[in-house]
């Protein structure tokens, strides 16, 4: 029997790091670190930090990328993928995602907004990958007859252990206790990127407390919180929940 191929779909500025870093602390876990940000740099042009590095270090064709995430897991092995949403552009085709365990990591737009500002401004909803994300739970919906899961920040951060076990559950592996804590530092799994993106959770050793934010945003800003807002809440009807395992 093989083993299980996670794909997790984030957008930026979430917890998914933190979560790729969680499932890594596993002994049976491989991780690779959005694997589709070449291509989507080339494809769309961005300017993102460290775009040459990026550039540099995956391959820029989605077909050639595809192929390895799809390749064989071994038996007892789990391989985990972290993607952004919007690193799916409209020519990627998305038969691959069959062959996925597909789980979705959703926040409240206005945090990803506001968070998202700190490091680029000028953000369209498209680069926060929101409507992205509802197009790829659509379509893995439709192909499952059922929703598959999805993971709210707020609730993972709340009670790690609770959300993430109810997860494991519905993935059919057993919850580890290693994927509460972690050591701090750097890994060699992380993408080229991680040192404009992951200072915090590089000096993580866990999943950090919920705090409630006081979100302050400009009239811009607002009007993109307020568009992502229905992809989100869509998908927010189908979070797990702490209660949600057996």
């Amino acid at each position: 029997m093989s083993g299980l191929r996670v794909a997790m779909w984030s957008g930026p500025r979430n917890i998914s790091t933190a979560l790729m870093r969680s499932w890594e602390n596993r002994p049976d876990t491989t991780v690779v670190d959005e694997p589709l940000y070449a291509h989507y740099l080339s494809t769309t042009g961005f300017d993102h930090p460290g775009r040459d590095l990026v550039l540099a270090s995956q391959s820029r064709d989605w077909r050639e990328v595809v192929a390895q995430l799809a390749a064989p897991v071994p038996a007892g092995r789990i391989f985990y993928q972290k993607h952004m949403t919007h690193h799916i552009t409209p020519n990627v085709e998305l038969d691959w995602l069959d062959g996925m365990n597909n789980v979705f990591l959703i926040r409240a737009p206005e945090e990803v907004v506001l968070s998202y500002g700190q490091i680029r401004e000028g953000a369209t909803a498209e680069e926060l990958g929101f409507v992205q994300q509802e197009r790829i739970f659509d379509r893995v919906a439709a192909r499952r007859g059922e929703a598959p899961p999805v993971l709210d920040a707020r609730a993972v951060l709340e009670d790690p252990s609770g959300v993430l076990r109810a997860l494991c559950e519905r993935l059919a592996v057993p919850f580890l206790e290693e994927m509460l804590n972690w050591p701090a530092g750097t890994r060699d799994s992380d993408g080229v990127w991680a040192p404009w993106w992951y200072g915090s959770v590089e000096k993580s050793t866990g999943f950090q407390p919920y705090l409630p934010k006081r979100i302050r945003l400009t009239d811009s800003q607002r009007e993109l919180a307020k568009r992502c807002r229905p992809s989100y809440e869509k998908l927010a009807e189908f979070k797990i929940s702490s209660d949600s395992s057996s």
